[in-house]
C-alpha cells in the first residue's frame, strides 16, 4: 500500500499554513510504501517536490525486500503519483497488478494513513523541521523503530519485521512470563517492607491541619 504526504517545515507546536510574518512555510514530499500484512514499511523516500515518479522508486526499493512468492498487487489511492505512464510501465515491466482504494475496491488506504499519522504527531510536530536533511533523519529513524523495535497490538506484541520475516519466538507467551514476573517481583518487594520502614515512610509526610 502507497501513500504520499507533504510535511511543512518548522518548529514543534507551529501547525498553522503561514507564521505570523505572512511567508508560507516550504513544503517537503515523502512517500512511503507498506506490507498490508506485516506493517512493515518496505521503502521511502523524502523530497522537495511531488514528484510523480516517486513511485516507481518505491517499488523498485520494495521489490529488493520481497520474500515471498506469488503476485504482489499495489493497493494506493488515485492521485497522480499513482497514475501515470512511468508506474504503468513499471507495473507492466515487474508483472504488477495495480488496486485503487475506493475505486477498484470498498475500502480505502487508511493502513497507511494511520501510519503517517503516527509518524507526523508523534514524532515529526515534535521536532524542528528545518532542512531536509533533517527531515530524512527523522523519517529514517521512525521507520527503523518502527519496523524492528515497536510492538503492534494487531499481532500481539510482535513487531513489524518479525511478522514480515517469520522471526518472533512466540512473543505472546515471553509477554504474558514478564508480566507474571514483574507482578511477583513488586509483590515480593512490598511485602518485605518492614513496619520501621512504613513508619518511616508515614513520619516524613506532612502532618494534615485539624479541622477546628
Amino acid at each position: 500500500m502507497h501513500g504520499i504526504h507533504k510535511v511543512r517545515c518548522g518548529v514543534p507546536g507551529m501547525n498553522e499554513e503561514r507564521p505570523s510574518c505572512g511567508c508560507a512555510r516550504p513544503v517537503m514530499w515523502s512517500s512511503t510504501l507498506i506490507d498490508n500484512y506485516s506493517r512493515k514499511i518496505l521503502a521511502w523516500t523524502v523530497a522537495e517536490r511531488l514528484d510523480p515518479t516517486a513511485t516507481c522508486q518505491l517499488l523498485l526499493a520494495a521489490g529488493k525486500h520481497m520474500v515471498f512468492a506469488g503476485l504482489p498487487l499495489l493497493f494506493a489511492d488515485s492521485g497522480i503519483e499513482n497514475i501515470n505512464s512511468a508506474v504503468d510501465a513499471t507495473l507492466l515491466s515487474a508483472c504488477l497488478e495495480r488496486v485503487l482504494a475506493q475505486v477498484d475496491v470498498a475500502y480505502s488506504n487508511s493502513m497507511i494513513e494511520a501510519f503517517w499519522r503516527s509518524l507526523k504527531h508523534q514524532w515529526l510536530y515534535l521536532n524542528s523541521l528545518d532542512s531536509i536533511e533533517r527531515l530524512r533523519a527523522l523519517v529514517k529513524f521512525f521507520i527503523e523503530e518502527h519496523n524492528t523495535q515497536m510492538p503492534h497490538s494487531a499481532f500481539a506484541g510482535q513487531t513489524p519485521d518479525e511478522m514480515y520475516f517469520g522471526t518472533a519466538v512466540d512473543p505472546p507467551a515471553q509477554l504474558a512470563a514478564a508480566r507474571s514476573q514483574a507482578r511477583a517481583e513488586r509483590l515480593a518487594a512490598n511485602r518485605a517492607m518492614t513496619c520501621s520502614e512504613c513508619s518511616g515512610q508515614q513520619a516524613s509526610l506532612p502532618e494534615s491541619p485539624i479541622p477546628p
